[in-house]
């Protein structure tokens, strides 16, 4: 049964990109149809651990662990959740997933609208040229059929709107964005910059690239958002939206418009396809409290599910004419799915500076770019490279406690700084794209809704593995340049999913015999069918990918509403 109203277009998802793509859409006068999973949240209203004390906590801000054990094994293991962060975070034993005998995959998801837009790390960087260029280059993957030149632009126009802080340093590996000014480095990183640098000139220590505001825009204050005020509570929801949240940001933009319908708890079952004109006519859902089905009509659909959420839409849109998924001429529809490779590196006491420390809360780190294999040659064992993200700290007052002094002299204790200054580095690693990495169907196993579950079958490859022991080497060789003692390194066998930057299964090509998108995020098979999440991606870099979801996102949603002006997408 469809509803009276016939949309424009349905952008399923209202996250990252589900978000920006509805203001988009909005913003040039199409009626917007938004379809999420997950429960209503209203910015502010519905964060209900903001400013909250872990006293004023029934558990301190900790999650019961049987309760976690219980109904969230996968979610508890993200370093976002907790007792103020657990409503935004999806209920694992009603949602469940399979995984290849043998193999692990954490698959972390929000379960509200804004998606994992109000639990990301906020972290915003974009890909250069060596990024889009090295799968020809190297030749693992596909060929993009786009380069920076295509995306710059994008980038501009994303950054302006969602606000990055940030340094330009005019790294060519690391291209820099529209910033406002940047969250500053503590006297010890300042420190370390200087003595790394100095002993490795290839390597550069800047701020992280963080979607905070730090001065506001006209524009962003028109929607109500204000300056970080260095809380550090990011996950558990803003409500003076200093970083960017689709629920803060572009649902408001689209909103204001009039031209939104925004729909929550509204499973997307499968895309709804006419063999006679070879395009999509809508979706079929179920609705999550009432499990009735209901069919939703369009011009355009835009999936941005989330990457695995996108490619599970697609593959069970069988139809006569799709019988192995939707727009899947070329086979390749759920194969390489990749992850960030982390829970590496090393961490020390960094000497000094004993009567120094920061005050507030800052909510970002430091990041190391990429340094190898940076020209045509490469000069590792390892193909492509990683960066870092870490930072230093000094012991919390909360060491001071330990049961020593009462009155006046534990006051007076914890008047003072405490405990060593420390500094962490911490890789994220790029793994290549493989074909036997892939998402399918499970052949009998369903969800509580009756669609098939997913089933993950990924694994780390050889060059993974080559790549995680320099970068345990050459973070332990930093601290070492940064004059740090007692260094420990750090690692833990890798599990995909945990660093929740899912990109692949339904990527771009040139060719549509080996790839399921062209170079504006079109199905190849079928014109008025876009997916703008990770699915679309042929590789993944090593830097944080949110920022490059949002701007291929706005780049396709110009490309369709030209189209679709022209008459070519109706």
């Amino acid at each position: 049964m469809a509803l009276n109203e016939d949309f424009d277009v349905i952008v399923v998802g209202s996250g990252m990109s589900g978000g920006y793509a509805a203001k988009e859409f909005c913003e040039k006068g199409m009626k917007t149809l938004v379809l999420e999973r997950g429960k209503m949240t209203e910015h502010s209203v519905d964060y209900v651990g903001e400013n909250q004390n872990p006293w004023d906590m029934k558990h301190r801000d900790r999650v019961d662990p049987q309760l976690a054990e219980a109904e969230y094994p996968v979610q508890s293991t993200c370093y976002a959740f907790r007792e103020s962060t657990r409503g935004f975070f999806i209920n694992d034993k009603e949602n469940p997933y399979s995984v290849e005998e043998g193999k692990t995959f954490a698959w972390l998801r929000g379960d509200q609208v804004g998606g994992k837009s109000l639990m990301w790390a906020r972290q915003s960087y974009r890909w250069s040229d060596l990024d889009f260029g090295a799968n020809k280059a190297d030749g693992h993957g596909t060929d993009w059929p786009i380069r920076y030149a295509d995306v710059a632009p994008w980038y501009d126009y994303v950054e302006k709107f969602i606000g990055i802080s940030g340094s330009a340093e005019g790294l060519p590996q690391l291209p820099d964005s529209i910033f406002q000014p940047p969250m500053e480095l503590t006297c010890v990183e300042q420190d370390a910059k200087t003595k790394i640098e100095a002993a490795f000139p290839e390597r550069n220590l800047i701020p992280g690239r963080a979607a905070h505001l730090t001065k506001p825009t006209e524009e962003q204050t028109s929607l109500g958002r204000g300056s970080c005020q260095f809380r550090n509570q990011c996950e558990r929801g803003c409500s003076f939206g200093a970083y960017f949240s689709s629920v803060s940001a572009t649902l408001p933009a689209a909103n204001r418009t009039g031209n939104m319908t925004l729909m929550s708890d509204m499973l997307v079952e499968r895309i709804l396809y006419d063999a006679e004109t070879g395009k999509a006519t809508g979706v079929r859902t179920i609705n999550r409290k009432t499990k009735e089905s209901k069919d939703f009509t369009a011009k355009v659909i835009f999936l941005c599910a989330s990457t695995l959420g996108t490619v599970q839409i697609m593959l069970n849109s069988t139809s006569e004419s799709f019988a192995n998924g939707f727009a899947n001429s070329s086979g390749t529809l759920g194969q390489y799915l990749m992850d960030h490779h982390t829970r590496i590196g090393a961490q020390g006491n960094y000497p000094g500076f004993e009567d120094k420390y920061f005050a507030g809360r800052r909510p970002n780190g430091i990041y190391i770019p990429r340094f190898s294999n940076l020209g045509n040659e490469t000069d590792a064992d390892f193909t492509r490279g990683y960066g870092y993200q870490g930072g230093s700290n000094r012991g919390s007052w909360t060491r001071a406690l330990g049961g020593r002094g009462f009155g006046e002299e534990l006051k007076n204790e914890l008047r003072q700084p405490a405990g060593n200054w420390t500094m962490r580095l911490q890789g994220f690693g790029e793994m290549l794209p493989r074909a036997e990495n892939r998402v399918t169907l499970h052949p009998s196993k369903t969800d509580n809704y009756g669609i098939p579950q997913i089933h993950v079958d990924v694994s780390w490859g050889d060059n993974e593995r080559k790549m995680r022991v320099a970068m345990k080497h050459d973070a332990i060789a930093m601290l070492e340049a940064a004059g740090c003692t007692d260094i420990q390194a750090f690692e833990e066998e890798p599990v995909p999913g945990h660093c929740i930057h899912e990109m692949g299964g339904a990527r771009m090509g040139r060719d549509p015999k080996t790839s399921v998108l062209n170079g504006f995020n079109q199905c190849h098979d079928v014109p008025n069918v876009f997916a703008t999440d990770g699915s679309a991606f042929a590789s993944e870099a090593c830097q944080n990918p949110s920022l490059t979801f949002m701007a291929l996102t706005a780049r396709a949603v110009d490309y369709a509403a030209t189209r679709m002006k022209e008459g070519s997408l109706t």
